[in-house]
């Protein structure tokens, strides 16, 4: 099963481009290296307090990729320089 996961983000106290895709960097290298999922920036790229990641998941089990989600979310929510607004997730 595939596992596709969107997830928009606010930045209210970034104040730069640059201040923005370091967090961002920090963030995909985490998702990546803890939970060996493929992550990028899907939009919003010029736009400083705003954000959206695309993350994909393959797992022969529902459960296990599901649960590998949860957990992106949770790392996701632990980063206090944003905040997760909108989020959508597909099985394929």
């Amino acid at each position: 099963m595939i596992f596709y996961l969107e997830v928009e983000c606010m930045m209210y106290e970034g104040h730069s481009l640059k201040q923005k895709r370091s967090v961002i960097k920090r963030i995909m290298a985490k998702l990546r290296h803890e939970f060996n999922v493929a992550v990028t920036e899907l939009d919003y790229h010029d736009l400083w307090q705003r954000t959206k990641l695309g993350i994909v998941t393959i797992s022969n089990e529902r459960k296990h990729g599901e649960q590998i989600m949860q957990e992106v979310l949770r790392v996701i929510d632990t980063y206090s320089e944003l905040e997760r607004t909108v989020t959508n997730v597909e099985r394929l």
